[in-house]
């Protein structure tokens, strides 16, 4: 029996989960994001930590060669379009302690870690609400055809209002609406990816001189409340056509969004038993959208600071509190939850807030606190410094080991999205220490699957499935749109 961190950085005890049959696999996914301070506030100042190379492309292609080695589905990037100024009611804190300020684009990482690795995924995180569906459709089939079918897309609709004001909107959309609004700019993605270009439309054929015939490439004429786009998609089909979709809202709404659209879902809870009953709302959620309940990958969001006993995991982790930043963890908090956390005393605790930004936050701790567990600001501060909105499991590879399977067996949840202390070294600590203890217990994939980023997440091909929302747009299909040809089009005109 060995004491372990749990969430709340309390001493928990837990036995060896035993399984007569074989043991369940664990998935693993990096979460990154091109900046200095991610989720761990303060931890740039570390002497181990790499992260303000963030603008180095020797960092992601290090990165993923790691990771790879690693056998880590992919690397989620994160990303925000605006400043964290809810805390103190500007952006000062944010620009003081780097909180995800200065950030840089994560699209254009994506090419470079490709070039360096054969099966790791990419997830880039992209918003609907300031850029058009259709220069987005051709920058993703870009990335799909260069990546070989290894790219995701982590839909977001946003919800920083300072994105908003810089965009020339006096505020962001409310939740729902938010919602409503990326629900009509998948319906034109899908309908580029998936219906404008038949799957024989180009045929490259040297002698006649045809390198696509027009009469295989369909219009989508889609006019709807917030687009219009007559046209064709300008790319040919990649190899997934539709990048595999992530999603991370957990609020009805976006579980809502999830089960209709996602492959790969991103959760965030403090306990496991939050986590057990949100990984039931969503395997539920997509059974009534028509899906099967695994047809999504879930991956919560831990943060794992090990070594290769308890005694050293705890000495690393004690030494990276010295440097972690509860302030800049306040900032963080304030913008996720969309309240200002510098007018509450330390040890307030919180209640009930109605928050215009991600509610499943609030629900989160909502919810613990029916546990019996009452949680203050300081509590968000201190425990949120390292790593942010999730647990933090401390202790030796056998220990971890030990907690993550008990997670998964508990909860139902596929893997873990992992957050890191210090990059890249807590990578470098799961890598070294962790993956093999558990590919010895037959629990993490000692080889990548072949194929795309989609059949290595589910093992049904490089397409979308046929009881995918996008998959009815496919020509032929039961939503599909898409029937005028470049040829219909000539004779009209004529």
């Amino acid at each position: 029996m060995t004491g372990v961190l749990d969430a709340h950085g309390g001493a928990r005890q837990h036995a060896r989960v035993t399984e007569q049959t074989a043991p369940r696999q664990i998935r693993f996914n990096a979460f990154d994001m091109n900046c200095v301070a991610h989720q761990s506030s303060g931890m740039w100042r570390h002497p181990d930590d790499r992260s303000e190379t963030y603008k180095d492309i020797e960092y992601w292609t290090g990165l993923a060669r790691l990771l790879e080695r690693g056998r880590f589905d992919g690397i989620f990037i994160a990303d925000v379009l605006g400043t964290y100024d809810v805390y103190g009611g500007s952006n000062e804190g944010a620009i003081r302690h780097g909180a995800q300020v200065p950030v840089n684009d994560p699209v254009l990482l994506v090419s470079a870690m490709a070039a360096v690795t054969r099966h790791l995924g990419f997830g880039v995180t992209a918003g609907t609400a300031y850029e058009h569906p259709y220069p987005f459709a051709r920058r993703m089939s870009t990335l799909d055809h260069l990546t070989k079918g290894r790219v995701g897309w982590n839909v977001v609709t946003g919800y920083l209002p300072s994105a908003a004001r810089n965009m020339g909107h006096d505020d962001q959309l409310e939740h729902d609406d938010r919602y409503d609004h990326a629900d009509e700019y998948l319906e034109v993605l899908y309908k580029l990816w998936e219906g404008s270009w038949e799957d024989d439309a180009v045929v490259r054929d040297r002698e006649t001189g045809v390198f696509t015939r027009p009469e295989k490439v369909h219009e989508i004429r889609h006019e709807g409340r917030h687009f219009t786009v007559p046209g064709i998609h300008i790319s040919e089909p990649s190899p997934q056509r539709s990048p595999v979709i992530y999603q991370a809202g957990a609020s009805p709404r976006g579980i809502a969004f999830a089960a209709g659209n996602a492959e790969a879902i991103f959760v965030a809870a403090p306990t496991k038993e939050v986590l057990r009953a949100t990984v039931s709302r969503i395997r539920g959620a997509l059974e009534a959208a028509g899906r099967d309940r695994y047809a999504a990958r879930i991956y919560t969001l831990v943060t794992l600071i090990t070594d290769e006993t308890d005694e050293k995991a705890q000495a690393k982790y004690e030494d990276y509190l010295r440097y972690a930043s509860p302030e800049g963890a306040l900032v963080f908090m304030s913008g996720w939850m969309g309240i200002d956390l510098s007018k509450y005393d330390l040890d307030e605790p919180v209640g009930n807030v109605e928050s215009n930004a991600i509610r499943s936050v609030i629900q989160n701790y909502e919810e613990s606190a029916k546990n019996g567990e009452e949680f203050t600001v300081r509590d968000i501060a201190v425990g949120g410094a390292i790593g942010g909105l999730r647990p933090t499991f401390v202790g030796g590879a056998e220990t971890i080991a030990d907690l993550l399977q008990e997670w998964v067996e508990y909860t139902d949840v596929d893997g873990f999205n992992l957050a890191y202390a210090i990059t890249p070294g807590t990578f470098e600590d799961v890598v070294e220490y962790l993956v093999p203890v558990l590919q010895a217990r037959g629990a993490y994939p000692s080889e990548y699957a072949e194929g795309t980023l989609r059949h290595k997440l589910h093992g049904r091909g490089d397409r979308l499935p046929e009881e995918h929302r996008g998959a009815r747009y496919r020509i032929g299909g039961e939503l599909s749109t898409a029937v005028a040809t470049t040829s219909e089009r000539a004779a009209v005109s004529v």
